[in-house]
Protein backbone atom coordinates (compact mmCIF):
# COMPACT_ATOMS: atom_id res chain seq x y z
CA UNK A 1 0.00 0.00 0.00
CA UNK A 2 1.27 3.20 -0.81
CA UNK A 3 1.37 6.64 0.32
CA UNK A 4 -1.01 10.03 -1.40
CA UNK A 5 0.15 13.42 -0.71
CA UNK A 6 -2.16 16.19 -1.31
CA UNK A 7 -1.10 19.95 -1.63
CA UNK A 8 -4.09 22.68 -1.09
CA UNK A 9 -6.11 24.51 0.99
CA UNK A 10 -7.16 23.74 4.56
CA UNK A 11 -9.91 26.36 5.53
CA UNK A 12 -13.04 27.39 7.34
CA UNK A 13 -16.59 27.71 5.22
CA UNK A 14 -19.77 29.43 5.92
CA UNK A 15 -22.40 27.71 3.42
CA UNK A 16 -25.74 28.77 2.91
CA UNK A 17 -27.86 25.90 0.93
CA UNK A 18 -31.65 26.02 0.92
CA UNK A 19 -31.28 23.01 3.40
CA UNK A 20 -29.36 24.50 5.94
CA UNK A 21 -26.22 26.44 7.05
CA UNK A 22 -22.73 26.00 8.45
CA UNK A 23 -20.45 29.02 9.65
CA UNK A 24 -16.55 28.67 10.00
CA UNK A 25 -16.82 24.61 9.18
CA UNK A 26 -13.72 22.66 8.70
CA UNK A 27 -13.14 22.97 4.73
CA UNK A 28 -10.71 23.19 2.22
CA UNK A 29 -9.68 21.75 -0.56
CA UNK A 30 -6.72 19.50 0.91
CA UNK A 31 -9.33 18.26 4.02
CA UNK A 32 -11.26 17.02 2.09
CA UNK A 33 -9.08 15.29 0.01
CA UNK A 34 -7.01 14.23 2.97
CA UNK A 35 -9.91 12.93 4.98
CA UNK A 36 -11.94 10.59 2.07
CA UNK A 37 -8.20 9.49 0.80
CA UNK A 38 -7.19 8.26 4.53
CA UNK A 39 -9.93 5.36 4.20
CA UNK A 40 -7.96 3.69 1.52
CA UNK A 41 -4.25 4.74 2.58
CA UNK A 42 -2.14 6.93 4.73
CA UNK A 43 -2.16 10.47 3.84
CA UNK A 44 0.48 13.27 3.61
CA UNK A 45 -1.12 16.61 3.70
CA UNK A 46 1.03 19.85 2.72
CA UNK A 47 -1.07 23.28 3.50
CA UNK A 48 -0.78 26.38 5.41
CA UNK A 49 -3.19 27.40 8.41
CA UNK A 50 -3.08 30.66 10.51
CA UNK A 51 -2.48 30.85 14.41
CA UNK A 52 -6.47 30.79 15.01
CA UNK A 53 -6.54 27.34 13.98
CA UNK A 54 -8.05 24.97 16.45
CA UNK A 55 -6.04 22.38 17.43
CA UNK A 56 -9.53 19.87 17.43
CA UNK A 57 -9.82 20.36 13.71
CA UNK A 58 -5.95 19.19 13.87
CA UNK A 59 -6.61 16.12 16.30
CA UNK A 60 -9.64 15.41 13.31
CA UNK A 61 -7.14 14.33 10.74
CA UNK A 62 -4.38 13.14 12.82
CA UNK A 63 -7.13 10.51 13.91
CA UNK A 64 -7.66 9.56 10.79
CA UNK A 65 -4.44 8.78 10.62
CA UNK A 66 -3.58 11.99 8.34
CA UNK A 67 0.36 12.93 8.08
CA UNK A 68 0.74 16.93 9.26
CA UNK A 69 4.54 17.04 8.97
CA UNK A 70 3.68 19.41 6.16
CA UNK A 71 1.12 21.77 7.70
CA UNK A 72 2.54 25.38 8.20
CA UNK A 73 0.78 27.50 11.02
CA UNK A 74 1.97 30.72 9.82
CA UNK A 75 1.65 34.56 12.02
CA UNK A 76 -2.15 35.64 10.84
CA UNK A 77 -5.26 34.21 10.06
CA UNK A 78 -6.79 30.91 8.56
CA UNK A 79 -8.05 31.34 4.88
CA UNK A 80 -12.14 31.72 4.54
CA UNK A 81 -14.71 31.31 2.40
CA UNK A 82 -18.55 32.11 2.40
CA UNK A 83 -20.68 31.21 -0.79
CA UNK A 84 -24.18 30.07 -1.19
CA UNK A 85 -26.39 27.98 -3.23
CA UNK A 86 -29.63 27.59 -4.86
CA UNK A 87 -31.66 24.74 -5.24
CA UNK A 88 -30.15 23.10 -8.19
CA UNK A 89 -27.04 23.18 -6.07
CA UNK A 90 -25.13 23.17 -9.23
CA UNK A 91 -22.53 25.84 -8.64
CA UNK A 92 -21.96 27.89 -5.52
CA UNK A 93 -22.12 31.58 -5.58
CA UNK A 94 -19.33 33.53 -3.76
CA UNK A 95 -20.10 35.51 -1.36
CA UNK A 96 -16.69 36.25 0.80
CA UNK A 97 -13.00 35.46 0.38
CA UNK A 98 -10.34 36.14 2.79
CA UNK A 99 -7.29 34.28 1.91
CA UNK A 100 -4.87 35.52 4.65
CA UNK A 101 -2.49 33.10 5.06
CA UNK A 102 -2.91 31.33 2.05
CA UNK A 103 -2.10 34.57 -0.17
CA UNK A 104 1.82 33.86 0.80
CA UNK A 105 1.61 29.82 0.53
CA UNK A 106 4.73 28.48 -0.86
CA UNK A 107 4.71 24.91 -0.29
CA UNK A 108 7.88 23.30 1.20
CA UNK A 109 8.00 19.19 0.91
CA UNK A 110 9.45 17.55 3.90
CA UNK A 111 12.26 15.43 3.55
CA UNK A 112 10.52 12.35 3.60
CA UNK A 113 7.48 13.44 1.58
CA UNK A 114 9.44 13.80 -1.55
CA UNK A 115 9.62 9.88 -2.39
CA UNK A 116 5.37 9.88 -2.15
CA UNK A 117 4.52 7.45 -5.35
CA UNK A 118 1.14 9.75 -5.40
CA UNK A 119 0.58 13.37 -5.52
CA UNK A 120 -2.53 15.22 -6.02
CA UNK A 121 -2.51 19.05 -6.75
CA UNK A 122 -5.24 20.44 -5.72
CA UNK A 123 -6.71 23.91 -6.38
CA UNK A 124 -3.72 26.48 -5.97
CA UNK A 125 -1.57 28.86 -8.29
CA UNK A 126 -0.05 26.61 -11.10
CA UNK A 127 3.40 28.49 -10.95
CA UNK A 128 3.55 26.67 -7.32
CA UNK A 129 2.04 23.32 -8.71
CA UNK A 130 4.59 22.73 -10.80
CA UNK A 131 7.10 23.97 -8.16
CA UNK A 132 6.26 20.96 -5.64
CA UNK A 133 6.08 18.91 -8.79
CA UNK A 134 10.05 19.38 -9.57
CA UNK A 135 10.43 19.04 -5.56
CA UNK A 136 9.26 14.94 -5.97
CA UNK A 137 11.59 12.20 -6.82
CA UNK A 138 10.24 10.29 -9.54
CA UNK A 139 6.17 9.90 -8.15
CA UNK A 140 4.21 7.27 -10.32
CA UNK A 141 0.96 9.27 -10.88
CA UNK A 142 0.36 12.97 -10.42
CA UNK A 143 -3.23 14.26 -10.98
CA UNK A 144 -3.70 17.94 -10.77
CA UNK A 145 -7.07 20.25 -9.97
CA UNK A 146 -7.65 23.62 -11.43
CA UNK A 147 -10.27 26.37 -11.35
CA UNK A 148 -11.43 29.10 -13.23
CA UNK A 149 -9.32 32.04 -11.87
CA UNK A 150 -6.42 30.13 -12.85
CA UNK A 151 -7.52 29.41 -16.65
CA UNK A 152 -8.64 32.68 -16.97
CA UNK A 153 -5.51 34.35 -15.26
CA UNK A 154 -2.20 32.14 -15.58
CA UNK A 155 -3.19 29.76 -18.85
CA UNK A 156 0.05 29.26 -20.24
CA UNK A 157 1.30 28.34 -16.60
CA UNK A 158 -1.22 25.97 -16.20
CA UNK A 159 0.06 24.41 -19.59
CA UNK A 160 2.93 24.36 -18.85
CA UNK A 161 2.32 22.34 -15.71
CA UNK A 162 -0.28 19.69 -17.62
CA UNK A 163 2.47 19.03 -19.87
CA UNK A 164 4.20 17.30 -16.56
CA UNK A 165 1.22 15.86 -14.98
CA UNK A 166 -0.61 12.46 -15.44
CA UNK A 167 -3.96 12.90 -14.63
CA UNK A 168 -5.99 15.68 -14.87
CA UNK A 169 -9.33 16.08 -12.80
CA UNK A 170 -12.07 18.98 -13.45
CA UNK A 171 -15.18 20.18 -13.51
CA UNK A 172 -17.32 20.21 -17.02
CA UNK A 173 -17.12 24.12 -16.75
CA UNK A 174 -13.65 24.38 -16.38
CA UNK A 175 -13.22 21.63 -19.26
CA UNK A 176 -14.94 23.86 -21.55
CA UNK A 177 -13.53 27.01 -20.62
CA UNK A 178 -9.85 25.56 -20.48
CA UNK A 179 -10.60 23.99 -24.78
CA UNK A 180 -13.08 26.64 -26.21
CA UNK A 181 -15.00 23.43 -26.56
CA UNK A 182 -18.55 22.92 -26.40
CA UNK A 183 -18.74 19.47 -26.33
CA UNK A 184 -17.24 17.10 -23.42
CA UNK A 185 -15.98 14.55 -25.73
CA UNK A 186 -13.94 17.34 -27.95
CA UNK A 187 -12.71 18.95 -24.53
CA UNK A 188 -11.02 15.84 -23.28
CA UNK A 189 -9.23 15.04 -26.36
CA UNK A 190 -8.12 18.24 -26.66
CA UNK A 191 -6.75 18.16 -22.86
CA UNK A 192 -5.04 14.56 -23.77
CA UNK A 193 -3.35 16.47 -26.38
CA UNK A 194 -1.80 18.72 -23.88
CA UNK A 195 -0.13 15.88 -21.99
CA UNK A 196 -1.63 14.21 -19.59
CA UNK A 197 -2.86 10.54 -20.21
CA UNK A 198 -6.06 10.63 -18.16
CA UNK A 199 -8.48 13.44 -18.15
CA UNK A 200 -11.51 13.06 -15.55
CA UNK A 201 -14.13 15.73 -15.82
CA UNK A 202 -16.76 16.06 -13.08
CA UNK A 203 -20.18 16.47 -13.73
CA UNK A 204 -21.71 17.01 -10.95
CA UNK A 205 -25.13 15.32 -10.61
CA UNK A 206 -25.08 14.14 -13.75
CA UNK A 207 -21.76 11.86 -13.49
CA UNK A 208 -18.34 11.89 -14.15
CA UNK A 209 -16.29 11.19 -18.21
CA UNK A 210 -13.14 9.84 -18.53
CA UNK A 211 -10.65 10.15 -21.35
CA UNK A 212 -7.88 7.84 -21.63
CA UNK A 213 -5.60 7.13 -24.40
CA UNK A 214 -8.48 7.70 -26.97
CA UNK A 215 -10.92 5.16 -24.96
CA UNK A 216 -13.89 6.76 -22.84
CA UNK A 217 -15.92 5.80 -19.45
CA UNK A 218 -18.98 7.49 -18.06
CA UNK A 219 -20.23 6.53 -14.43
CA UNK A 220 -23.32 8.40 -13.19
CA UNK A 221 -23.63 10.34 -10.12
CA UNK A 222 -24.65 7.93 -7.05
CA UNK A 223 -28.62 8.78 -6.69
CA UNK A 224 -29.30 10.27 -3.41
CA UNK A 225 -32.82 11.68 -1.82
CA UNK A 226 -31.22 14.16 0.10
CA UNK A 227 -28.20 16.15 -0.74
CA UNK A 228 -27.64 19.30 1.76
CA UNK A 229 -24.42 20.29 0.71
CA UNK A 230 -21.89 19.91 -2.42
CA UNK A 231 -19.27 22.13 -1.51
CA UNK A 232 -16.30 19.25 -0.99
CA UNK A 233 -17.14 17.15 -2.77
CA UNK A 234 -15.22 17.01 -6.03
CA UNK A 235 -12.27 16.95 -3.62
CA UNK A 236 -13.65 14.31 -1.59
CA UNK A 237 -14.12 12.20 -5.24
CA UNK A 238 -10.32 13.19 -5.94
CA UNK A 239 -9.35 11.89 -2.40
CA UNK A 240 -11.45 8.47 -3.22
CA UNK A 241 -10.00 8.28 -6.67
CA UNK A 242 -6.16 8.69 -5.57
CA UNK A 243 -6.51 6.95 -2.21
CA UNK A 244 -7.88 3.54 -4.13
CA UNK A 245 -5.49 3.54 -6.75
CA UNK A 246 -3.00 4.09 -4.39
CA UNK A 247 -3.97 1.13 -2.53
CA UNK A 248 -4.79 -0.99 -4.74
CA UNK A 249 -1.08 0.08 -6.85
CA UNK A 250 -2.96 -0.66 -10.52
CA UNK A 251 -2.88 1.95 -12.91
CA UNK A 252 -4.34 0.18 -15.97
CA UNK A 253 -8.06 1.27 -17.46
CA UNK A 254 -10.22 -1.29 -15.28
CA UNK A 255 -8.16 0.05 -11.80
CA UNK A 256 -8.63 3.72 -13.39
CA UNK A 257 -12.64 2.80 -13.75
CA UNK A 258 -12.78 1.22 -10.39
CA UNK A 259 -11.04 4.05 -8.59
CA UNK A 260 -13.89 6.33 -10.65
CA UNK A 261 -16.72 4.43 -8.81
CA UNK A 262 -15.03 4.60 -5.21
CA UNK A 263 -14.28 8.24 -6.31
CA UNK A 264 -18.09 9.14 -6.89
CA UNK A 265 -19.11 7.09 -3.92
CA UNK A 266 -17.39 9.11 -1.56
CA UNK A 267 -18.59 12.73 -3.06
CA UNK A 268 -21.86 10.93 -2.65
CA UNK A 269 -21.54 10.82 1.20
CA UNK A 270 -19.93 14.45 1.76
CA UNK A 271 -22.93 15.56 -0.12
CA UNK A 272 -25.41 14.09 2.46
CA UNK A 273 -24.27 16.89 5.26
CA UNK A 274 -22.40 20.11 5.73
CA UNK A 275 -18.41 19.70 6.26
CA UNK A 276 -17.26 17.05 7.27
CA UNK A 277 -19.93 15.74 8.98
CA UNK A 278 -20.78 12.92 7.01
CA UNK A 279 -17.29 11.50 6.57
CA UNK A 280 -16.97 11.87 10.40
CA UNK A 281 -20.02 9.01 11.00
CA UNK A 282 -18.89 7.00 7.67
CA UNK A 283 -17.97 3.52 8.24
CA UNK A 284 -15.48 1.25 5.70
CA UNK A 285 -18.95 -1.08 5.18
CA UNK A 286 -20.88 1.46 4.62
CA UNK A 287 -18.12 2.77 1.97
CA UNK A 288 -18.32 -1.08 0.54
CA UNK A 289 -22.41 -1.16 0.00
CA UNK A 290 -22.42 1.32 -2.05
CA UNK A 291 -20.02 0.73 -4.03
CA UNK A 292 -21.45 -3.00 -4.61
CA UNK A 293 -25.13 -1.42 -5.06
CA UNK A 294 -23.32 1.40 -7.85
CA UNK A 295 -21.67 -1.67 -9.24
CA UNK A 296 -25.36 -3.02 -9.58
CA UNK A 297 -26.98 -0.13 -10.71
CA UNK A 298 -24.26 0.52 -13.68
CA UNK A 299 -24.94 -3.39 -15.20
CA UNK A 300 -26.35 -3.95 -18.55
CA UNK A 301 -26.39 -6.83 -20.96
CA UNK A 302 -25.90 -5.96 -24.48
Amino acid sequence: MAEVLVVGSVAFDSVRTPFGQAEEALGGSATYFSYAASFFVPVRLVAVVGEDFPGVHLDLLRERGVDLAGLEVAPGKTFRWAGEYGYDLDEATTLATHLGVFADFRPRLPADFRKTPFLFLANIDPDLQREVLHQLERPRLVALDTMNYWIEGKREALLRVLREVDALVINDAEARQLTREPSLVKAARTILGYGPRIVVIKRGEHGVLMATNGRFFFAPAYPLESVFDPTGAGDTFAGGFMGVLARDGELDEPALRRAIVYGSVMASFTVEDFSLNRLRRLEPKEIDERVRAFGEMMKVEV
